[in-house]
Parts: C-alpha cells; sequence; structure tokens
C-alpha cells in the first residue's frame, strides 16, 4: 500500500470536527448552553413550512387593471404629442381596459394626427372610426403581454421586499404560471397580518380638496365633472371611528413612487398618537415644494388605495420633502403601512386564490416521521453492511454516518431550508453513499480472488472502482441541477440535500474510507481482510 502523506488525515478529521460542530446547535434546537464560545457556529438548519409550519398563499395578479392603468397613462402622453404637433382635439378619453377614444373637430385632420401618433406610439394601433370622427387606440396584444409580465415580475419583488422586511425567515415567493404568485412563509405567528400586508395595493396619492365644489349634491349622486367623491375616518379623543366624505379633485398631483423613506412615528405634541414620517426624492421635493408653494390656504388630501387618510390645510410652502400621513393608527398599524410604502405599491391589485395554514403539530409529526425513516433506514444499511462486509463494511458505516454530519452542517452553514422532500433526500443518500462502498468493496474481493495479496487488492479496488462512483455521482449531480434549477420549493428541497450528500458521498466513500483503512494498516501486512 502507498505511504500515507499526513495531510490526509488530518483533512478527515478537520472535516469530522468542523461537521460536528456545526451540527450541535441544530442538535439542541437552536438552546445553545451558556458555556458555548461566541466564536463557534451558532447556525441551525432552517425548517420549510412543511416541518415548522407556517403559511401558503396562492395570490392571483389582476395585470388587467395594470393595463388599464397603463391606457389611463397613455392620456397624457397622447396629449402631449398633439401639443407637441400643434393638433387639436375634441375629446380623450378611456373607453375600455386597452382603449382610447380621440375625436376629431374635423374629419380631414384625420391623416395629419395618424402620422404622428403611429410614429410617437409604437405600442399603439390607431383606428379611425368615421361614424364618431374619431381613432380608437388600442394597446398592441404584444404590449399588454409585456405589460402583464412586468406587473407579475414588479408584484414578487415588491411582496418579497415586504416580507423580508416583515421578518419571516427564508420565505418562498415564486411565480406560477402568467399571473400568479406562490408565497409560503415558514413559522408564522400572525397570519391576518401577514395577509393584510402582502395584499395592500399601496398607491399614494396626493389630491387636492375641491373647497367650491358642492359635497351635499356629491353625497346625494352628483359629483361634479373632474371630481370624485372618497371617505376616511374621523377619530376623537374617545377612539370613536366615523366615515367623513372628502370632495377631492380628480387630479393626481403626486404619488408615493418619489418616495424613497417612510417611517413610523409617535406624536409627542398631540396624544401621542403614530404617524408615519414620508420623505421624497429630489424631484418629488421639489414638486412637492412648488405645490404647497401655490396652495397656501387650501387641503391637500393624502390617500392610500382610495381611502383618505388626513386632509390639512397648507400653512405654508414646505420644503425639504417631508410631509406625514396621520389617521388613528395603532404602532403596528403604523409600522405595517411605513412597510408597504417602503416597499412601494404594488402595479396591480392581487387577490388570494388559495390559503394553506399548517400548524406546527403536523410539522413536528413530519419531522418525527422523516427521522424515524432515516433511522429505520440507516440501521437496516448498517446491518447489512456489517454483515455482509465485516470488517470493512463497519468502516463504511462510520464514513455513513460522517456523510449524514456533513448534510446537516452544509445546511446549517449555507443557512439552505430543510424540508421533508430534503429529509427523503436524506434518506435516498443513505442507500447511495453506501452503493460506492459496495462497488470499492466487491472490486477488493475479486482481486483478491484473483491471487492478489490484500494491500495490493485495496489499492486495485479502490483505484479501478473511482471513475465509475465519479461517473455515478456526477450524473446524479447534474439531475440535481435541473430539478433545483427548474422545480418548485418542494422539488428543490430534495435537490438541494441530495446534491450536497453526493459531495459529502464523494468525500467520504473514496478518501475517508481509503485513509482509515491505511491508517489502520499502517506498518502492517495482513494475510487476509475482514471483507
Amino acid at each position: 500500500m502507498r505511504q500515507l502523506p499526513l495531510w490526509k488525515p488530518l483533512l478527515v478529521l478537520a472535516v469530522t470536527l468542523i461537521s460536528l460542530l456545526y451540527c450541535v446547535p441544530s442538535m439542541l434546537g437552536g438552546k445553545l448552553p451558556a458555556w458555548w464560545p461566541g466564536w463557534l457556529p451558532s447556525q441551525v438548519v432552517q425548517r420549510g413550512l412543511d416541518l415548522q409550519g407556517g403559511l401558503a398563499l396562492l395570490y392571483r395578479v389582476e395585470v388587467e387593471k395594470a393595463v388599464e392603468q397603463t391606457t389611463e397613462n397613455l392620456i397624457d402622453e397622447v396629449r402631449l404629442v398633439l401639443r407637441t404637433e400643434h393638433l387639436t382635439h375634441r375629446t380623450l378619453q378611456r373607453t375600455g381596459i386597452d382603449t382610447l377614444e380621440l375625436g376629431l373637430s374635423n374629419a380631414a385632420d384625420q391623416d395629419k394626427i395618424r402620422q404622428p401618433l403611429t410614429k410617437q406610439l409604437p405600442n399603439v394601433v390607431a383606428t379611425w372610426v368615421p361614424d364618431k370622427t374619431a381613432f380608437h387606440l388600442v394597446l398592441t396584444p404584444e404590449y399588454k403581454k409585456e405589460i402583464g409580465r412586468l406587473a407579475l415580475d414588479q408584484a414578487i419583488e415588491t411582496i418579497r421586499s415586504r416580507v423580508d422586511q416583515f421578518g419571516v425567515t427564508e420565505p418562498t415567493i415564486q411565480k406560477q404560471g402568467e399571473d400568479r404568485i406562490m408565497i409560503q412563509l415558514p413559522g408564522l405567528d400572525d397570519p391576518g397580518r401577514a395577509k393584510s400586508l402582502i395584499g395592500r395595493t399601496a398607491r399614494l396619492e396626493f389630491k387636492m380638496v375641491d373647497e367650491k365644489g358642492d359635497l351635499d349634491a356629491a353625497l346625494a349622486g352628483r359629483v361634479p365633472s373632474g371630481d370624485l367623491l372618497l371617505y376616511g375616518e374621523r377619530v376623537d379623543r374617545t377612539g370613536h371611528k366615523t366615515k367623513q366624505p372628502y370632495l377631492l379633485k380628480r387630479r393626481t398631483v403626486l404619488t408615493g413612487d418619489r418616495l424613497t423613506d417612510a417611517r413610523a412615528s409617535i406624536d409627542q405634541q398631540q396624544y401621542n398618537e403614530p404617524y408615519v414620517m414620508i420623505t421624497f426624492d429630489r424631484q418629488g421635493a421639489r414638486k412637492f415644494g412648488q405645490l404647497t408653494g401655490e396652495s397656501v390656504g387650501q387641503r391637500m388630501a393624502i390617500i392610500l388605495d382610495n381611502k383618505v387618510y388626513s386632509a390639512p390645510v397648507i400653512r405654508e410652502k414646505i420644503d425639504g420633502g417631508r410631509a406625514h400621513i396621520s389617521g388613528g393608527f395603532t404602532p403596528e398599524e403604523a409600522h405595517d403601512l411605513a412597510i408597504v410604502l417602503r416597499a412601494g405599491a404594488l402595479p396591480a391589485p392581487i387577490t388570494i386564490l388559495e390559503e394553506r395554514t399548517v400548524g406546527p403539530t403536523l410539522g413536528n409529526d413530519s419531522i418525527r416521521q422523516g427521522l424515524a425513516a432515516i433511522w429505520l433506514g440507516g440501521a437496516l444499511v448498517l446491518f447489512f453492511m456489517g454483515f455482509y462486509y465485516k470488517g470493512f463494511g463497519m468502516l463504511a458505516n462510520v464514513a455513513v454516518a460522517v456523510n449524514l454530519f456533513i448534510l446537516m452542517a452544509a445546511l446549517a452553514m449555507l443557512q439552505a431550508t430543510l424540508t421533508m422532500p430534503g429529509i427523503a433526500g436524506a434518506v435516498l443518500l443513505l442507500g447511495i453513499s453506501v452503493d460506492a462502498n459496495v462497488l470499492i468493496f466487491e472490486r477488493i474481493r475479486e482481486e483478491l480472488r484473483l491471487g492478489k495479496n490484500p494491500m495490493a487488492a485495496i489499492d486495485y479496488g479502490y483505484d479501478r472502482a473511482f471513475l465509475t462512483i465519479v461517473d455515478s455521482h456526477v450524473t446524479t449531480m447534474v439531475t440535481c441541477l435541473v430539478l433545483y434549477q427548474f422545480g418548485t420549493g418542494a422539488v428543490r428541497g430534495f435537490a438541494v440535500s441530495l446534491l450536497i450528500g453526493l459531495a459529502a458521498s464523494m468525500f467520504t466513500a473514496v478518501f475517508m474510507t481509503r485513509v482509515s483503512v491505511a491508517l489502520i494498516l499502517k506498518n502492517r501486512r495482513p494475510k487476509s481482510l475482514s471483507i
């Protein structure tokens, strides 16, 4: 047998010790003893939704609302084109989700107007309607599909930002199909608050109050053209809430798109009520200062998702780009509102299609059943290996145990999420890891039957089986990578566990057992092998 370099047993010892140290916090459930040094690992394996309980939600993004909003925004673009080209029009209004109607005073102007519209608005098809002396401006199918795709992607990023600030560990947020989002929140204590936080559109708008309009007539159903009627809440000192109507000008003077920060604070001067302080970017601050400077003495309504939170009188020009939103919040409501404002508005409303709650009791049952499967599978494997391959089989059993330690240590080190399919991957790994040893041991047996001495048979056994083991492991790893890339959360959990375990199996089956055999047989010339 070849001379054994010192670094090989030292590497085996180091990997084993480091793996054990990373496994200890998970074995203790994260409750480390007081004497545990701070410089030692403290990470625990994160458990998925199926193991520790939590909330699973399936949302649908109403992409048609995003298309509708894009069409509404198109009005300003069409007006800009007409104004730039010095062209006049009679009417311009949205008549459908994806359609604008541009009415002309003179049908003879259609050719002069069609050309700049077609040139500057490539995502719009202009169709002339002679009966109405108007153009129908319709968004192209490709553009609507792109709007839906962007709305879905933006919704995912916005929801992820909100959930991250909410403090959920290892959430799973991924798209399903063209308009759906799957969200899994493991270990969640307050599902109702999470759903409220995720589902809010959080569209922040500033509109001027119509001081000259007739509020009573609007309440009776006669809302003036160019106005709209919205409601807020009035809270008295006793905490009693009543609905407060507001007659507002329809035009939005400023939106929350220009926000850079939002923080919950406490008003120390008035009843210690929570409020949300918002900060605009440079352009938003300049526009806010200009609006407040031009509207001194008037009221500006602060609206979130079509609900008026406050409508203060502008006393003076407000520079610095800061404002605050009040409305009888609880500290928790103010905190959640600040989160959704910081994360940004959803591009379109979302609706819950499916809600599933997994209790912690079910998760604990899954853990117990998974561990039982590992213990039973492990016991059968260990018994077979020890019975059939004797001393070498016991050595393989030690390698299997170290393999599991390396797997758990890697999951803790990478802060990967362990799911029930991940436990299934660990059970499968028991068989895969001993399979490599079986190949080696059978090869050693074959060399012994050919008459080679034990030391040469060991060398030939490991050398000849090495390429076969590498080939089988690498092909399985490629499969795991494909599963991880294209699979969902459960499939990914299985792929991660198996991928890490396969890498560990290469180390323990080929390298660790050979080093162990070399140490045991060092300076010895056995006439037979316990195999």
